[in-house]
């Protein structure tokens, strides 16, 4: 069952901008692995973790880095949870996570559906 759905648009060159008048905001933004990355593979995963927030519905107090993207072996992104993102998705039933993510053109794009039981998981 789909439990929620997000997606989200970054400029990426409004996002450059915003990382540069904000030298703390990458760290804030990103776990250790991903701060090195390209300014576009940067704005995708910021996409992803906005259209993850909203899939859970937005609410107050999730931490950004409680959750990063990996690639798998195939080069898929894989969403991970931690802390106050975990913690909202196991009270929405979340039990899995799918996502996609493209830039092209100077945008980045991430769309994140969040599946599962849809209530509380009692495991």
């Amino acid at each position: 069952m789909i439990v929620g759905t997000g997606v989200d648009i970054v400029d990426v060159e409004r996002f450059k901008r915003q990382l540069e008048r904000t030298p703390r905001l990458r760290e804030r933004l990103f776990v250790e692995h991903e701060r090195d990355l390209s300014l576009n593979s940067l704005a995708a995963r910021f996409a992803v973790k906005e259209a993850a927030a909203k899939a859970l519905l937005a609410p107050p107090g999730m931490i950004w880095q409680d959750c990063w993207i990996t690639n798998d072996e195939h080069g898929a992104p894989r969403l991970h949870t931690t802390g106050t993102v975990a913690e909202v998705a196991e009270r929405r039933g979340v039990e899995s996570w799918h996502v996609t993510i493209s830039h092209d053109g100077g945008m980045a794009v991430a769309f994140v559906v969040a599946e599962g039981s849809g209530g509380p998981r009692s495991d």
